[in-house]
């Protein structure tokens, strides 16, 4: 099988580990070997440097390359991942513009040597397109780069248009990103572009493009003219564009790989809106992709979506390279070119992959985890033979070892030997040996480190010695279970004050209370219910499935902000509107302060 890339927005890097089938193993390296991935480009992975953790950094087997906001917290972030088995790339990069400095360098990675650089970096002109500075562009952890010998692949978590503050600031991304492509194909490099580019290509592409003309409008030649899809479309050969091309932009570049192996299918969605369960339905949108240089179209071999696998808004889009593929009308094997040279020749390994392939941008350098190791290192390295007697201990000034108390399991495993095995007192022999060696020695370890930790806390009463000849100490498993041969006996009273108190104490017992009356049961009775209707949750109205319906809250700003009300609880249809008469949403609703719950309650 060829060389597979991965594109996912995992909304949250931990976020898939609540799903199936990522919940059992709950690990990265689990995951990627169910995505039969050697590429995985994740997008909002929604972290910061300081709550990166061993297992997303140290996966056995794969390299990792992070873009990580400047700013913001909890926001955007790509990694992409590389499995050292079949890949590594020779240069890596962050952000789109070059503007960016390597890990512990004040040099930006678009002035550093030649040999160094990716290349492309948009010129003065195009980046004066911008409205935005190039270190504003590239503060947000959207973009990652890597280089391997065949082709440069771009990893990017494309903004989004949420609201009007945000459109300068996606166009001018957009309009940079483009430069960038556009600038290394002319250098004469192949490229790959992955990731969430956050735009639906055509009207096939997104079930809301006839609501989205509606609601705004528009016609479809407008809608597919809109200034993010039209760039877009403009970049793709056989994509749509209604007009002259912009200046720039007359020539289509790259291909849509998926699209290519599905040509005309409809529903081909990747991302879905959670709030109004539009999943099932199929209720979506295509903004997920893998696109490649024209001139390398044919070297894929397969492309599609896994809209079966959850964890996400979104699902995992991959596209398979070909193991051997034609260059300049001779054959080359696809491993020969996804590693440094001479790692691979005719797609047999000749070196094997080792730390001194590691780039500066490589994750297991960052400072926390650089000259680290898995967990899964830790136990799988050959245990090293053991040390002698004096290794093991401190040596004081003078010179003398000195004995380290043991840790209470390796204490109990020492001090229970086969032929001790039946001696209750072993231990406490052992722990009082222990101690009687270590005082008095002047050692440079603090008193803390000293003490052992075997000893027992004592107990605030004196233990008794038992009828069965047991001296003191730890209490036989009998004792524990065997009931005491004699009652409790009451306390002596020497005060005669508080004696004749006890003698004044009354000795008959208690006369019963009277039986309470019909009318306290039944206000009782009636208190009880109240109290129950208030705190019970209310009964939900049946809509016209015949099924209880759910409660939402209205979130949009005007005057029923703030107000709940009942709807179907069954997900939208493809149509994405309620309907009537169908399985999928219909089109109850009822305000919750029109609902008197409380008057179908059979309670």
């Amino acid at each position: 099988m060829g060389i597979r890339i991965t594109t996912w927005n995992v909304n949250g890097i931990r976020n898939p580990f609540g799903y199936q089938p990522w919940r059992d193993k709950r690990t990265f390296e689990g995951m990627f070997d169910i995505l039969e991935a050697d590429v995985v480009v994740f997008q909002e992975t929604k972290i910061q440097r300081k709550d990166l953790r061993d297992d997303m950094v140290l996966v056995p087997g794969w390299d990792n390359y992070w873009s990580l906001p400047k700013h913001k917290k909890g926001y955007s972030g790509v990694v992409i991942y590389t499995r050292n088995a079949t890949c590594a790339p020779i240069r890596a990069e962050e952000g789109i513009t070059g503007v960016l400095t390597p890990p512990n360098s004040s040099t930006s990675f678009r002035d550093l040597p030649e040999e160094e650089q990716i290349g492309g970096y948009p010129n003065a002109e195009q980046l004066s397109e911008a409205d935005y500075d190039p270190a504003t562009l590239d503060s947000e952890g959207r973009c990652v780069i890597l280089e391997f010998p065949a082709f440069v692949l771009i990893g990017t978590y494309c903004p989004a248009e949420r609201d009007e503050t945000r459109t300068h600031y996606r166009t001018s991304y957009l309009r940079v990103l483009d430069a960038r492509i556009r600038n290394l194909v002319r250098m004469g490099k192949r490229v790959v572009w992955t990731g969430d580019f956050n735009i639906s290509r055509e009207e096939i592409d997104t079930a809301a493009a006839q609501e989205s003309m509606r609601k705004n409008g528009i016609d479809p030649v407008q809608w597919i003219s809109t200034p993010a899809r039209r760039m877009f479309n403009q970049l793709l050969v056989g994509g749509k564009v209604h007009g002259e091309r912009d200046e720039g932009r007359e020539t289509p570049i790259m291909w849509d790989v998926c699209r290519a192996f599905h040509e005309g299918r409809k529903g081909m969605y990747t991302c879905w809106e959670t709030k109004v369960n539009a999943r099932p339905g199929n209720y979506g949108s295509r903004i997920d992709y893998v696109v490649c240089s024209h001139d390398m179209k044919d070297w894929f071999s397969d492309a599609n979506i896994q809209e079966g696998l959850m964890g996400s808004d979104h699902c995992p889009v991959y596209a398979v390279l070909k193991d051997v593929v034609v260059v300049d009308g001779v054959e080359r094997h696809m491993l020969d070119m996804v590693n440094p040279p001479g790692m691979f020749v005719d797609g047999v390994r000749k070196q094997d992959w080792s730390t001194k392939c590691l780039l500066p941008m490589s994750g297991k350098l960052i400072q926390e985890f650089d000259k680290r190791q898995s967990i899964r290192d830790m136990f799988t390295r050959k245990p090293s033979t053991l040390k002698s007697k004096s290794s093991i201990g401190d040596t004081d000034t003078n010179g003398a070892v000195v004995d380290i108390p043991l840790t209470p399991a390796i204490a109990s495993a020492d001090a229970l030997a086969p032929s001790e095995a039946d001696d209750s007192s072993a231990l406490s022999k052992t722990v009082s040996n222990i101690s009687t060696n270590t005082k008095g020695i002047s050692t440079k370890r603090p008193a803390k480190a000293i003490e052992s930790p075997t000893v027992v806390k004592r107990s605030k009463t004196t233990p008794q010695t038992t009828s069965n000849g047991v001296g003191k100490g730890q209490q036989s498993l009998r004792g524990f279970f065997s009931t005491k041969s004699s009652a409790a006996q009451a306390p002596e009273v020497d005060d005669p004050v508080v004696e004749a108190k006890l003698e004044e104490w009354p000795q008959d017992p208690l006369t019963p209370k009277a039986a309470p009356s019909l009318e306290d049961e039944a206000a009782s009775f009636s208190a009880r219910q109240s109290w129950g209707k208030l705190f019970s949750k209310p009964v939900a109205p049946k809509c016209e499935h015949g099924e209880p319906c759910k409660t939402m809250l209205t979130k949009k700003p005007g005057a029923n902000c703030g107000r709940s009300f009942w709807m179907c609880a069954r997900p939208l249809g493809p149509s994405g509107k309620q309907e009537k008469g169908t399985q999928w949403r219909c089109n109850t609703f009822i305000w919750a302060s029109d609902w008197d719950a409380h008057a179908t309650d059979p309670t």
